[in-house]
């Protein structure tokens, strides 16, 4: 299947660069383009596309707030989002509002193909460590949990093997990985993922690790 991928930033540099690199691989589309926020919101809604590259600094709407709506319209597109610099404030915001994980804009052309394969299979792209680092730092801004009670009930849901699982996917272990920790099945560890972001009400991956960190079941550092 072809991975079709919405480019949304307001350098039209940026914007070709991507979309000479994605579309020279077999596997990938570049679907369409995005000049601000609120345009990759109607983009999505018309293209449906299956990832999006957003930028944060946009005009409009910026990439959060753009994220913010997607992920509120129940799209089926997921968020990736570009970065110039490994720790922008603004990164941790756009995770917490539904992005499934980021990029440096100087990603190699193999790194940014990578990158948009794994959000496309819902893996999320959690595994780098500039991303737990990410993740990590901007947790530590907040010195009490961040959860809303909903979420908290919500924990209480959770199986003492789900808490576990929960803790090795926001240290960035795959599905395989934590199979292989835990010394189970793969199939297994699908099913517990799938339960916890039912029972947590989260999209993917990347949620739950945000998730993990704001409830201090990860300690930062």
């Amino acid at each position: 299947m072809t991975i079709r991928v919405l480019i949304a930033d307001d350098q039209m540099m940026v914007r070709e660069g991507f979309s000479v690199l994605l579309n020279a691989m077999p596997d990938i589309e570049v679907a369409g383009e995005a000049v601000n926020g609120r345009e990759a919101v109607a983009k999505v809604r018309e293209l449906s596309p299956d990832v999006v590259l957003m930028d944060i600094r946009m005009p409009e709407l910026n990439g959060i707030e753009a994220t913010r709506e997607i992920v509120a319209a129940d799209s089926t597109s997921k968020v990736l989002v570009l970065t110039t610099f490994d720790l922008d404030e603004y990164v941790y915001q756009a995770l917490r509002a539904g992005a499934s994980g980021f990029l440096l804009k100087d990603a190699s052309a193999r790194q940014l193909a990578d990158g948009v394969r794994v959000v496309a299979a819902g893996e999320a792209l959690l595994a780098p460590s500039i991303t737990k680092r990410l993740i990590t730092e901007f947790s530590k801004l907040s010195e009490t949990p961040r959860l809303m009670p909903s979420a908290q009930a919500a924990y209480g849901d959770l199986t003492d093997r789900e808490t576990e699982v929960l803790v090795l996917i926001a240290q960035g272990l795959s599905n395989g990985e934590i199979a292989e920790r835990l010394v189970v099945a793969e199939s297994t560890i699908k099913t517990h993922v799938s339960r916890i972001l039912v029972k947590l009400g989260l999209r993917d991956r990347t949620q739950a690790a945000v998730f993990a960190y704001e409830a201090r079941l990860v300690t930062p550092g």
